[in-house]
């Protein structure tokens, strides 16, 4: 399997050559184009202004007001440009404020999802709380991740409308209210998302961008994240019996021989991660899975009778998840004497698998790139990026793309900070690349 991994790996990752389905031109901006790219370079300052003023509202993701009062901002934007816009309340028992949606229905070019959020982890008792300018830097709370992104999306969008292309085009946005902390179960969640998506033919998503000085890169795979909870069982009894027929040898050393043989047997492979993050075992154990905390009771002299053990779990595809579970699954079952163990799987965010349709938009994204005179992006290592909203729509488009938005430094810290000199590359880049789409 690592074999035709690294292979599927270099096919569809790695390669930046773009298939004629989505090919938008021979090279050079059209007219309109030109106008585009001129309109955001007089606007960037409004752009900017509108960054800090939605930075300055906290929507740490519980602040339900402060999430909605963003999307009141957005909202009304949205509305100017012509979008049909609506708010998607969650059940109240998630404790989440929703999600924003603006919709434009047309018959013209490709149907474009692009997705955004409107929360931080930053909860009004955060001492983050408002946007600072220091020289080409903006400092605040989200002001990269994501809300530089979602401004992006607007003034992409603003740019098109100024030579009137946003007519007659499908352009779908949604704006989650609750990504940093998903409201569970994420079957309801993220519901409204994945039927966008089966209604689109590309999805878009404006998490922080990525570079390594002048190299910038796009995001064309990332990786799942699910969790798994193991639980084991022994014979209590004294310890000087541990070991014996009678005995066998307890919970504890049940739990260690699992996850020494999930580490030897499942390490090593390529874009596969697991994680154990928290373990209890003795004589009395309970744990709260809701809020990863526990208590055990045990003494040295008895052979414990029970151990829980809850993790992670990251893949580039669903294949290489099924095969990691079933593995681990045959590992639980080849218990020691005496012991019982079970595993059980909760699904997360699934993955965003490297495909020719999301090469192929890298490759146009990078046409776009050499009319620009911009730099051109490679695929980003699905290793190095978390799970993402993206995930949700990427298996229900014919491509995808992530990593479009502002780029900076220090996301989910007191350090963050958005570039301010490169917004407009990002602002541009994203207009056309919409603007080509819906041609």
């Amino acid at each position: 399997m690592t074999g035709k991994l690294c292979l599927m790996l270099s096919m569809a990752v790695l390669a930046v050559s773009p298939t004629k389905a989505l090919r938008a031109s021979d090279g050079g901006l059209s007219a309109d184009e030109a106008r585009i790219v001129a309109w955001v370079d007089a606007n960037t300052d409004r752009a900017i202004d509108q960054l800090e003023e939605i930075v300055n509202i906290n929507s740490g993701t519980l602040n339900i007001p402060g999430v909605r009062a963003v999307g009141d901002v957005l909202s009304g934007e949205f509305s100017d440009l012509g979008f049909r816009t609506r708010w998607e309340d969650l059940p109240p028992e998630m404790k989440r404020a929703g999600h924003l949606h603006a919709e434009r229905a047309g018959s013209r070019g490709k149907r474009v999802l692009m997705i955004g959020h409107l929360d931080t982890v930053f909860e009004p008792d955060h001492p983050y709380q408002r946007m600072t300018r220091d020289g080409n830097l903006a400092r605040g709370p989200g002001a990269l991740d994501m809300k530089g992104g979602d401004i992006a999306i607007l003034y992409a969008l603003k740019a098109i409308a100024s030579v009137g292309g946003l007519d007659d085009t499908t352009i779908r946005v949604i704006f989650t209210g609750d990504e940093e902390r998903p409201g569970s179960p994420k079957e309801i969640s993220r519901a409204s998302l994945i039927d966008a998506a089966r209604r689109s033919d590309v999805a878009l998503g404006f998490e922080s961008g990525s570079r390594d000085g002048p190299q910038h890169y796009a995001v064309v795979a990332r990786r799942s994240a699910s969790s798994w909870r193991l639980e084991t069982s022994g014979r209590q009894g004294h310890s000087s019996r541990i070991f014996s027929e009678e005995l066998g040898s307890g919970a504890i050393f049940e739990a260690a021989r699992i996850l020494n043989a999930f580490h030897q047997e499942l390490g090593g492979e390529p874009y596969l991660t697991f994680n154990a993050g928290v373990i209890l075992g003795g004589t009395n154990v309970s744990f709260d899975g809701a809020t990863s905390q526990g208590t055990a009771y045990g003494k040295g002299n008895v052979v414990p009778q029970t151990a829980v053990v809850t993790g992670g779990i990251r893949t580039l595809t669903v294949e290489q998840l099924d095969s990691a579970r079933a593995r681990m699954r045959s590992i639980v079952a080849a218990h020691h004497p005496g012991a019982e163990a079970s595993i059980s799987f909760t699904e997360g965010y699934p993955p965003m698998s490297p495909s020719d349709g999301n090469t192929s938009l890298l490759g146009l994204l990078n046409e776009i790139n050499r009319d620009l005179d911009a730099p051109q992006m490679e695929a980003f290592d699905p290793g190095l990026r978390g799970a993402a909203d993206i995930s949700f729509a990427a298996p229900h488009v014919d491509a995808a793309l992530a990593g479009l938005g502002s780029f900076g430094r220090g996301s989910h810290s007191p350090d963050e900070y958005t570039e301010l000199d490169l917004m407009p590359l990002v602002i541009k880049r994203t207009a056309l690349l919409v603007y080509r789409l819906t041609r």
